[in-house]
Formats: C-alpha cells, structure tokens, sequence
C-alpha cells in the first residue's frame, strides 16, 4: 500500500518545454559554423536539422517553448510517467533517506527517448520531410525515433553501434518492428564508414562514427533531415517533460529533492530530469545537488576537458563548446550504450563550468551490482544506463546512513532493460569486466580536440 505512484491527470501533462538558457547567469559559448568558425546562424543547421529544431536549438531568449498539440496527443499514450517512493530499496539499505524514482521505461519503446523523438518526428512532417535519419547506441533512441517515425508516416533509417547491434539483438528487432531499416556501424554504405573501416577493419564502431554516417546520408538524400538523440539543445529542451512533471508530483508527496540524479552519456535524461529543478537553484537560491552518473571508461565529465570540438568522428557537425574526450575517442564495448560518447551537452557543459551540477563515474560492474538490487527489490529490470544513476542513488543513500541525515534523493530511471538480459546474463556469470581510461590513453584522444582549438 505504501508504494504509492504518484501519477499526474492528462490535464497536468506540461503545456511547455522549459528552456534553461533563458535564465542562465553565463549563457553557453556560441555554435561554430565548423568550416568558416563564425557564430551558428539558425539556417546553418537547415541542410541537416528540421526548421523548427534548428531555431529552438540556438533560443536564449525564450523561457517556455509551446508544445504542438499533437506531440501532446502522443505523450498522452503513456505521460504523465509515474514518480514512484522505493521504499523496498531504502529498508535494504538501511538508510534514512528518501528515495523516488521517475518511471520513464513504460513509454512503448521503453525508454525517456521517445519524448524527443516524437517531437523531431512531428516537426519533420510538419516540414514535409519524407526520410529521416539517426544514430543510436543501445538502441533506445532508435527505437524510440523508429516508432515516432511510424506514427507520423515518415521512413526512418539507423546507424546503430557495431558492437551494440551485435550485443543487443532484440533491440535492433524492435526498430525493425516499428519499420526501420538498420545498419551496423561503421558500415561501407558511406564515405565517413568506409573511411574509418579503411583504418581499423575491425572498428567495433562508436556513437561519433554512427552520428557521421547519419549526417552524410541526410545531407546526400533528397528530402531527408537527420535527427538526434541526446547532446543537442534542443534534445534537452524537450526532454524537460520528465523534470516538469517530477516537479509536481514530488509537491504531491509533500517533498522536494535535496539530491537530483540522473545518468549521463550525453546529456538528454539529465538535463530533462535536472533543468525544471535547476531553474529554482538559480533564481531562488533553492540548495540541491544535481549529479550526473557516467561510466568510468567514457569519462567525459570527470576527465574531460571543455573545449570545443566535433559532436562525430568524421567532422560533419558543428563546432560545440563542450567537455569532451576528443570526437576521435575509441570507447570500450561496456554493456550501457547509451553512455559511450565523447561529448556533453553545451548547456550542461556551461552550467558544470560554473558549479550548478556535478559528476560521479561508475564502473559497470559497480552499475549492474546495484541494478540486481533495484530489480530485487522494487521489481523493475532497469537499463544497463540506468543502472548508473542507481548506483548513485545507492551511494548518497548510503552516506545519509552514515551521517543520518534524513535527505529525499530524486533520480531518473531513463528506461527498463527487459531486452538487455544479455548483459545481466555476462555480469551473473562473471564475464563482465570493468575498463579504465589511462591518463595516456586520455591524453591520446583529446588530442584530437586540442588541436582544433590552436
């Protein structure tokens, strides 16, 4: 009985996406066009982005972004998403704390993604746009941008992370389902893949190399835009139903986070988890800690440097001022896809810059040890992603234990992992291994990155 979900009626569904770069003390540093260096104008970005994406993508000015009717219309399939009190999770650990959890893997593609996804999709039809195209990691985003595409009748291509597409079978199945078509990347379809396959036959493939094949087959096909799944501003911007709605319910449990957390790989769950809250941190003064919760071998937060450089391998984006380990950063095949990218968001990057926000790296093993304990005691399977911010939850739960201070901890469960059974099979039979950055290994890659800031 206590297990109370705190659901949202239709009516309270946000009417608007929050757009943090309004109120930010320092606003980001600005886009760069990536061959003439000048500022980002909005139709630079047309060849690749929807209209529509592009302008809400460089907006600094206005503080509530309308949604269309009908991308609300197919939030309402499965928002609001319950807030859920793990009370099972905090008497195994013994702590004083608070622990609430934002459900976001009942969407029908089971993740967070499909918030922006839907949005991207309904823009591109709005614009007449007959193909689009994307990237994906671990398949979430794909499948999420497969399944929007089919709701607005609009054919959609995925370049999807050659080691993802061979771990994770079924999620390539579900973008299939939703009538995708699918390709393992780097692939020789493109310039950008044959390039890289020239290098390394055997490249097992990273998000950066998966963005460049997507960006080449959008800008080489007639009527086509690509479409993004994290990193981008305007990816964020939708995504903050998820912090809008936790607002309100967390007010209905009659609490409010001392402690947000979210994981991270490049920035779209944190941010739609973190920004509605952080806007009461900068206006009010209000005391929460925001913690992003990346893998110990993609460290772009805790190892990073800020700088700008590309958001793919081959060097198709623009110039974005962010903390990066080089668009040239080879990750290891770790079991969260999802979280394999060399970059951050601009937003989040400035505002880790100026203090308002923290990270915290985990290594997998660390991640699904504390997986296995949610699903055993709150009954929820979670992503292998989302397995980081619960290993973060666990540890600031376990340091109230300590101090016994009673604090209410609010994290985003960005999505379930009932098709990542694979990895959870790897890490019960002792296969799965932790992996590390060394600092010359680091050095190596951001490399790539210095040398487009001389």
């Amino acid at each position: 009985m206590r297990q109370k979900k705190y659901i949202l009626p239709e009516s309270e569904i946000p009417t608007a996406w929050y757009n943090i770069q309004a109120i930010m003390p320092n606003k980001p540093l600005p886009i760069l066009n990536p061959k003439s260096r000048a500022v980002l104008k909005p139709e630079d970005l047309y060849p690749i982005f929807c209209e529509e994406c592009a302008k809400q993508e460089l907006d600094q000015t206005n503080e509530w972004i309308p949604i269309p009717e009908a991308v609300r219309e197919q939030y309402a399939a499965y928002r609001s998403t319950p807030l859920v009190r793990a009370y099972e999770l905090e008497e195994a650990l013994g702590t004083p704390a608070h622990i609430y959890f934002k459900n976001e893997g009942i969407s029908p593609s089971g993740s967070h993604k499909l918030n922006s996804a839907i949005a991207q999709a309904y823009y591109a039809k709005q614009q007449g746009i007959t193909n689009i195209t994307t990237e994906t990691g671990a398949g979430q985003w794909g499948g999420s941008l497969s399944y929007a595409a089919k709701k607005f009748g609009i054919e959609c291509a995925v370049y999807m992370v050659k080691t993802s597409f061979n771990q994770k079978p079924y999620r390539r199945s579900i973008m299939q389902t939703f009538g995708a078509a699918i390709t393992p990347s780097p692939s020789m379809s493109t310039r950008a893949g044959k390039d890289i396959l020239t290098v390394n036959p055997n490249d097992p493939g990273s998000l950066g190399c998966a963005i460049s094949e997507a960006v080449e087959l959008a800008l080489t096909t007639p009527n086509c835009k690509y479409a993004v799944g994290s990193v981008m501003n305007h990816v964020c911007l939708h995504q903050t139903v998820i912090g809008l709605e936790a607002e309100k319910q967390m007010a209905m449990a009659g609490e409010y986070p001392d402690i947000v957390i979210a994981c991270f790989g490049g920035g779209s769950n944190f941010c739609g988890t973190a920004f509605p809250f952080m806007r009461h941190t900068i206006l009010e003064g209000k005391k929460t800690r925001f913690i992003a919760a990346e893998p110990t071998s993609c460290p772009k937060l805790t190892r990073g440097k800020f700088e700008y450089d590309y958001g793919d391998e081959a060097g198709l984006t623009p110039l974005l001022p962010m903390f990066t380990l080089g668009h040239n950063f080879k990750p290891a095949s770790i079991h969260a896809g999802g979280l394999r990218y060399h970059g951050a968001g601009v937003i989040l990057s400035q505002l880790m810059k100026d203090g308002y926000m923290e990270a915290q790296d985990f290594p997998q093993t660390e991640t699904f040890k504390a997986g296995i304990l949610f699903a055993r005691t709150e009954g929820i399977i979670p992503a292998p992603e989302s397995c980081h911010a619960i290993a973060c939850a666990i540890n600031e739960a376990k340091k109230c234990k300590e101090s016994g201070e009673a604090k209410t901890i609010l994290f985003n469960l960005s999505g379930h992992g009932f098709v990542d059974m694979g990895s959870y099979d790897k890490y019960l039979s002792g296969e799965m291994f932790d992996y590390k950055l060394t600092d010359e290994e680091l050095q190596q890659y951001i490399a790539s990155a210095d040398a487009l800031n001389k």
